[in-house]
């Protein structure tokens, strides 16, 4: 704190002296001018230059959505509720608007000091009384000549831009986790459907086997296979149930709730890129963005070891005449110990490790897009192959079965083995398709930009 120049004392002279600090709001102001500015997640939008006396309001809070889920959901809905809901999104959110309150804290000039000092009184002498006593008022304020300022609203942005990076990862991890649950949900539904169609055939063949049976067509133990199969076939359904019940379950945990949909409508919806660039992936934007957060730093450290000086101005009355004078002073620290070397040193490594990791994340980005590409094309070709080839000539071969079996030219087990062989056939059409649609949404959310 600045002293103003004090009367020398006499012998047993006394005097204290107290600070008062003036409220920021009262005289800061935020200065744009000169100041480097750090893009946002675009990289290419500018900040208006702003004018505002203390920190700037906080923008509004946008209250998370509540209230129970629709009874059937989309995956388009399921994607949009889960923005709107999702706590982990609610944080990363609340995690920017105070980085965006600090870009407006760090503008703010240093508060000015009040200072009250009061003199030789209650001595000795002619100093016994308050006759001789001297009080000064004064105004002190440091002035920021060195560019901390500037320095800290830079920092300030760029840790703002990378944390708006932050929560572009943040939803496009929601969207991943939300499409594969989606597509997890859907195949358990047709999973479902799939146990219905089962159970149903077992069922009727099992009667069937017990006319037989009656009639003396087939021996007894053809009857007790069917119903064997007729058993399992309604377990299996209960599992299914009990699955597909589970899926929706997890598909309402993203979003916040306990009570899930109902149920959930639409396929597997895919997302493929037109055009994937690894540099351009959110890690990639984020761990160039933790580089201008980490040069920001050394430039703070080094607006740090800058000498900012102070200079006061106030009024002395003395008592003893009655008069008043103003008085004026100036003070500057010595960089004689601190130079802040260590810090600098350190934001300069920290700047050193984060390129280093920007070059690690493009190495990770484009293996996982490879990876992820690939993962596709391999699904593509199953599903193709299910599809055109495996499910037609399992389908023909029930059929056929069927017709043989009605005609007497099998028996019931051949039927059974047709019947579990088309089954099968489209269960790993089901899982072959919740396989590509988890592929797009792994691809997708490694080209997200």
């Amino acid at each position: 704190m600045f002293s103003p120049a004090r009367s020398p004392l006499r012998r047993y002279g006394i005097f204290f002296t107290f600070a008062l600090a003036v409220p920021a709001t009262s005289v800061a102001q935020i200065d744009d001018a000169a100041t480097p500015r750090v893009g946002a997640v675009s990289g290419a939008e500018a900040r208006p230059k702003a004018q505002v006396m203390g920190p700037p309001a906080p923008p509004p809070v946008v209250a998370p959505r509540t209230g129970p889920l629709p009874s059937s959901l989309t995956l388009d809905q399921a994607l949009e509720e889960a923005a709107s809901r999702s706590p982990a999104i609610v944080a990363a959110r609340a995690e920017v608007d105070a980085a965006r309150a600090r870009v407006g804290q760090a503008g703010v000039r240093s508060n000015p000091e009040l200072s009250v000092e009061v003199e030789n009184f209650a001595g000795t002498g002619p100093y016994s009384g308050i006759s001789g006593t001297e009080t000064t008022v004064s105004i002190n304020q440091r002035l920021d000549l060195g560019g901390r300022r500037r320095a800290r609203v830079s920092a300030a942005e760029a840790r703002l831009a990378a944390q708006e990076l932050r929560l572009a990862i943040a939803e496009a991890d929601l969207a991943q986790s939300v499409r594969e649950q989606f597509a997890v949900a859907v195949a358990a539904r047709e999973r479902l459907r799939l146990a219905r169609e089962n159970e149903e055939r077992a069922r009727e063949l099992a009667r069937i086997a017990g006319v037989l049976v009656d009639v003396g067509r087939e021996p007894p133990l053809r009857a007790i296979r069917a119903r064997s199969a007729a058993a399992q076939a309604t377990a299996a359904l209960r599992a299914a149930e009990a699955a597909e019940e589970a899926a929706r379950r997890t598909l309402a945990s993203f979003f916040g709730v306990d009570t899930s949909p109902s149920s959930v409508l639409g396929g597997l919806g895919e997302i493929r890129p037109a055009e994937i660039v690894a540099s351009q992936t959110l890690e990639a934007r984020l761990a160039a963005a933790e580089i201008a957060v980490a040069e920001a730093g050394v430039g703070q450290e080094l607006a740090a070891r800058r000498l900012d000086p102070s200079v006061g101005i106030g009024v002395r009355r003395i008592e003893e005449t009655g008069d008043q004078a103003f008085v004026a002073g100036f003070s500057m620290p010595l960089p004689i110990f601190d130079r802040n070397r260590g810090n600098i040193e350190a934001a300069r490594a920290e700047a050193r490790s984060a390129e280093a990791r920007l070059n690690n994340v493009l190495a990770q980005a484009s293996a996982r897009i490879n990876n992820a590409e690939a993962n596709l094309v391999a699904a593509d070709a199953r599903v193709e192959a299910l599809e055109e080839a495996a499910i037609p000539e399992a389908g023909e071969a029930l059929r056929l079965a069927q017709l043989a079996y009605q005609a007497g030219k099998i028996d019931l087990i051949e039927l059974l083995d047709a019947q579990e062989a088309f089954a099968s056939a489209q269960t790993e059409l089901i899982e072959a398709r919740l396989a590509r649609a988890q592929a797009a949404a792994a691809l997708a959310r490694a080209a997200a930009q």
